[in-house]
């Protein structure tokens, strides 16, 4: 009996020793799904609290980022081979060469650019994110230069929108949760008049196309149209409130807004405390507004899931646009033509069109996962929708089923603009940054953003202004301050 205890003891050892041989290789020479069972059986073997199917779920998405590395891993000692076999072809020719110094020179010179590239390359790799934000992969020749010129501070409250007159003067408008809008000097960054007409937070504000005249949108439920008059200052000497003009991978200092204290706000400032229209029509907070093109016309957007097309002259209600879920974000109207662009949190966009007079047709678009929190046109036929899902998209009105253009960042995105002459996108985030990508969805640039200057807090909007000011994109944010910054394309971005 001792015997065969003994034998059979052995026996189970070698069978052990082969099985887990057998495993090893087993595992060596599996196949990737072969590999995601056995992890499947170890996680189960394990004591967790987690649900079954979210540590299925978890071990899936580090599998795809495994991948990524492993490939990542593969591509840099491809990259290093390459590097060594021009160093020795380099090495080669440098022995023919008379004047061996200047030949290591030279291999020297190659040798340190393509280690240098082959460290930007990794660099630029390895910063993007490994779960498929494949936008920071794309390698940009050449990128704007963005200055910070001047900071707009009067405000008690964020600031929540923004836009500059498209008629002279040329003034730059905010609106704010402070129940005021304001108007400013570009140039000198003084207050030139306070709208106080409202008695809730102020959503939005944009400029008739030829007259002095504003279109607010509310918290109090209502839209006013109010006239203003100003003279504008004499400019002053741009004081240099950046020494750095680049605006890529600036230092991020530690928020500061907490020491600030409560901003007083401009004290001079002329008010206008009654509108010349007022529009009522909405049961629920009035969140953006806009011109229809000729002025005649305004549609405002609100929370009550409606958008109301209004007759300027009369006040009357001439459209109520509804079929949205859930309550509206935005609306923005064609530059040249009778169409309205709504968003809202049901995670779609509608466009609207009024080009005949007799019918309105209305087409919607469910291109993102989240709440769409604006969507703009350009000059010619593309409309740009950016989400709470952090992705920006590019449309062609004359295709609309598919995006041409997918932008994908790391925080959500609010009320984007798009500059007319050069179409490029600037994207405001939660995250207090500000980006700019072109049409095809390449990064251009980010705004510089430190202790000493950019946003402190989340970037609620951005606007484009283009007509020859020291300023050519505005941003603002809950920070209770705008900015003003120059924006330099090359010439050969401009070209494209």
């Amino acid at each position: 009996m001792p015997v065969e205890s003994g034998s059979s003891a052995a026996s189970r050892q070698a069978k052990q020793k082969r099985k887990s041989h057998s495993l090893s290789i087993r595992r060596t020479n599996s196949t990737e799904q072969e590999r995601s069972g056995l992890q499947r059986d170890m996680i189960e073997a394990q004591d967790s609290k987690l649900p079954l199917s979210l540590r299925s779920n978890l071990l899936d998405l580090f599998s795809q980022i495994e991948r990524e590395f492993e490939n990542l891993y593969i591509e840099n000692l491809e990259l290093r081979r390459e590097i060594e076999t021009l160093n020795d072809r380099l090495a080669a020719e440098g022995q023919t060469v008379e004047g061996a110094d200047l030949a290591k020179g030279a291999l020297k010179t190659k040798a340190s650019h393509s280690t240098s590239q082959l460290s930007q390359k990794l660099k630029t790799t390895y910063k993007a994110s490994t779960s498929k934000i494949v936008s920071s992969f794309k390698a940009t020749t050449s990128r704007a230069v963005c200055q910070l010129v001047r900071e707009y501070v009067g405000h008690r409250d964020g600031i929540w929108d923004l836009s500059a007159t498209r008629s002279q003067p040329v003034v730059l408008g905010t609106a704010s949760a402070d129940h005021t809008a304001m108007l400013w000097s570009i140039e000198t960054g003084k207050c030139l008049l306070k709208y106080t007409g409202h008695q809730g937070s102020v959503n939005s504000i944009k400029f008739h196309p030829t007259d002095q005249m504003a279109l607010t949108a509310s918290g109090d439920q209502t839209a006013h149209i109010w006239r203003y008059m100003v003279q504008l200052p004499t400019p002053q000497p741009v004081a240099d409130v950046s020494q750095q003009p680049a605006c890529e991978d600036d230092v991020d200092f530690s928020d500061k807004d907490e020491a600030d204290g409560e901003l007083e706000g401009p004290n001079d400032c002329p008010c206008v405390r009654l509108p010349v229209t007022t529009l009522r029509s909405h049961q629920g907070v009035v969140i953006a507004a806009d011109w229809l093109v000729g002025g005649k016309q305004v549609v405002t957007a609100s929370w009550d899931r409606a958008a109301n097309l209004y007759d300027v002259e009369t006040s009357e209600l001439v459209h109520s646009l509804t079929g949205h879920d859930q309550e509206l974000t935005h609306c923005c109207t064609h530059p040249t033509q009778r169409l309205v662009v709504t968003s809202s949190r049901d995670t779609t966009f509608r466009l609207w069109d009024f080009r005949d007079p007799s019918i309105h047709s209305v087409n919607v678009f469910q291109g993102h996962t989240d709440t769409v929190t604006s969507a703009v046109f350009t000059v010619g036929d593309n409309v740009v929708s950016g989400s709470d899902d952090r992705t920006v998209k590019v449309w062609d009105l004359k295709n609309m089923r598919s995006p041409i253009a997918t932008i994908r960042t790391d925080s959500a995105v609010n009320r984007i603009s798009v500059s007319v002459n050069q179409k490029i996108i600037a994207l405001p985030h939660d995250n207090r940054q500000v980006r700019l990508f072109d049409m095809s969805g390449v990064r251009l640039a980010r705004l510089p953003r430190s202790n000493r200057q950019g946003h402190r807090r989340m970037v609620c909007c951005s606007a484009w202004c283009e007509d020859n000011t020291s300023c050519n994109l505005f941003t603002c944010g809950f920070d209770r301050q705008a900015i003003g910054w120059n924006i330099n394309i090359p010439a050969l971005l401009q070209e494209k």
